[in-house]
């Protein structure tokens, strides 16, 4: 069996195994003959609801989240070139946090005009349509009228980041503070209120928009060698970059409507794998959505038991993990610069 066989063999089982792990862990315990007949829609209705209406839900959104930022994050290093670079870089993650902010501050204005079902998902759209905005703005100051630099997007999303966090430190410093409290466990992250109809609206979007980044696994490829010697190998740059950006936005702009901020997701696990794998996207993608499932299951499993009964944000454990890895990588390339002098 080769390496690649191997590897998704055991990511896969990997993942089974947090999944299961996952149903029996939580506030409330569970026995696997309760388990079982739960599954089967026999025994307590609590245990039931439990189980299909909380627990299963949770876990596979968990799974769908992580999955989509990994595979962006993947996607994102491989545009720019740059092994440290994430999905932030190009506005999604700003825009979507000032609309949601937005709508939090404003709801009580702009809600009650709306339709039943907007005014339930009325942060999740709007940190939605936050996340593509910012995105096609900061493509548009890179684009201009010639290609797309891919410098100028970089500088371009740090200005449009600065402009959006400025803006939602006005609106922040304007809110109550019940409204101050819903932006900040917003902004933490978190998979408390995963529903069928969030799994249902997540999956498609992350599963065909993984499909098309995995087909652009060797235009990514080329791309370390140049933008103009991909070019001379009969790649369209400038028609891949604009697919690549346009739905690592709508990927992660889903992901992180439904659930808040989720950081260093799309950082840590390419980059993990990428120390072992190599830089071969054809690989990297696919494995990477695969852990990144695994790894955010892992992480709201954790944050579901560590103070049960009450629940840890899931933002705090991605990034207790994720802040000292982005440490050691920094570290790690000074000490090859040092000693390549």
């Amino acid at each position: 069996m080769s390496l690649d066989r191997k590897l998704l063999l055991g990511l896969s089982l990997l993942l089974v195994a947090l999944l299961g792990l996952g149903i029996f862990a939580g506030a409330y315990d569970l026995d696997a003959a309760s388990l079982w007949n739960a599954l089967l829609g026999r025994g307590e209705r609590l245990e039931q609801f439990l189980v299909w209406e909380v627990r299963i839900p949770r876990l596979l959104l968990a799974a769908i989240v992580g999955g989509g930022l990994a595979i962006t994050g993947a996607a994102t290093q491989g545009l720019f070139r740059n092994p440290l670079a994430e999905p932030t870089l190009i506005g999604v993650t700003s825009g979507a946090m000032l609309f949601a902010v937005i709508m939090l501050v404003l709801s009580a204005v702009l809600l009650p005009a709306m339709p039943k079902w907007v005014q339930q998902a009325g942060v999740s759209i709007a940190a939605f349509v936050g996340a593509l905005s910012t995105t096609a703005i900061v493509y548009r100051l890179a684009a201009g009228r010639s290609r797309l630099n891919v410098a100028t997007m970089l500088l371009a999303g740090i200005a449009v980041a600065a402009l959006a966090g400025a803006i939602t430190g006005l609106l922040i410093y304007q809110s109550s503070d019940s409204q101050l409290r819903d932006i900040t466990f917003w902004t933490l992250g978190s998979l408390g209120g995963a529903n069928w109809t969030q799994v249902v609206v997540a999956l498609p979007v992350v599963v065909i928009g993984g499909y098309f980044l995995c087909r652009d696994a060797l235009a990514l490829n080329a791309f370390l060698l140049g933008e103009k010697e991909a070019e001379k190998l009969g790649f369209r740059v400038d028609r891949i970059k604009r697919r690549v950006i346009i739905w690592t936005a709508l990927l992660v702009g889903v992901c992180i409507s439904l659930t808040g901020l989720i950081g260093f997701v799309g950082l840590i696990i390419p980059h993990l794998l990428r120390l072992w794998l190599g830089t071969d996207y054809r690989r990297l993608l696919l494995f990477s959505g695969l852990l990144g499932a695994s790894f955010l299951l892992a992480a709201d499993t954790l944050a579901r038991t560590v103070v049960a009964p009450a629940e840890l944000p899931i933002g705090i454990l991605t990034a207790l993990v994720g802040a000292p890895f982005f440490l050691w990588l920094l570290l790690r390339e000074r000490s090859k610069n040092f000693l390549s002098l």
